[in-house]
């Protein structure tokens, strides 16, 4: 069977792949944040994993607000980069996982959900942004891909308890592929922002840096939560966060946190990460 063999959390904020694009790595505003993911960066070459399942959220680019999936999963060959108002990124193509893909989905149909399955679509930098800090800008990308999409834009989006839920469905199919693919798991989002309303430009430090450590040692605490919940601690674009809940369902109870990192601001984010290792 395939194997999950750690789970990371990271924030996926655009103006991260802007300073990528513009060769910003090293300057003072962003070299402490890129800095950070060394250590992921490290991890996952040690790691070699086959493929990626990133759970993010489309911008209003794949999708827009006259139709937006709860759940998505992509069981395309090919992902393109989209373009989000400025051309596409000079990045590769990512290649996805057909067969686990379609192995993914029919599981979730058979445990009652009921995902939107996309043959054709192109990732934003809900995806590209996670891939870029832990695995650098290769001439290919070294591993093929599973992309799912959670609204977390247009509400109701799903609760907390939900995700959990499609994140014990995930490690199940991963757990019943007969493949020996080694797969880990990206939740994306996050972390503290509110771009809007009174509260725009709203960071949570306390709240982010509680949830680095919260999401290894106590994820009841958070899968509990409601959504107005989110939106309070962590803002109204923070709830994202809710999508690492996929990723930290899929993986054992007691996990190891192999590392973190907080950057604040990164643009009018609160912006970090973690690794995840299952303890059994």
């Amino acid at each position: 069977m395939a194997q999950i063999i750690g789970g990371l959390g990271t924030s996926h904020v655009p103006s991260i792949g802007v300073a990528l694009d513009r060769g910003l790595h090293d300057t003072p505003d962003w070299k402490p944040f890129f800095d950070g993911y060394e250590a992921g960066k490290q991890w996952m070459r040690d790691a070699k994993p086959d493929v990626a399942v990133v759970i993010f959220n489309d911008h209003g680019n794949s999708f827009f607000l006259d139709r937006v999936p709860t759940f998505a999963v992509g069981v395309a060959e090919t992902y393109k980069p989209v373009d989000e108002g400025w051309g596409p990124r000079a990045i590769p193509d990512f290649q996805g996982a057909e067969d686990l893909s379609w192995h993914l989905v029919d599981k979730l149909v058979e445990r009652h959900f009921d995902p939107l399955v996309c043959r054709e679509i192109e990732v934003d930098h809900g995806l590209q942004v996670p891939m870029e800090l832990f695995f650098g800008r290769p001439d290919a990308w070294p591993v093929k891909v599973v992309p799912i999409w959670v609204n977390t834009i247009q509400y109701p989006i799903p609760t907390p308890q939900r995700c959990w839920d499609m994140g014990r469905v995930l490690r199940e199919a991963i757990e019943s592929w007969p493949g020996d693919e080694r797969v880990v798991i990206l939740g994306t989002g996050g972390l503290s922002h509110q771009l809007q309303g009174a509260r725009a430009g709203f960071i949570n430090r306390e709240a982010d840096l509680a949830w680095l450590d919260g999401i290894a040692t106590d994820p009841e605490h958070y899968r509990n939560m409601t959504r107005e919940d989110y939106v309070e601690q962590f803002g109204s674009e923070g709830a994202e966060l809710i999508m690492w809940l996929v990723m930290r369902g899929a993986m054992d109870a007691k996990v190891n946190l192999i590392h973190k990192h907080y950057h604040a601001p990164a643009s009018m984010t609160g912006a970090g990460m973690v690794v995840l290792e299952n303890a059994g």
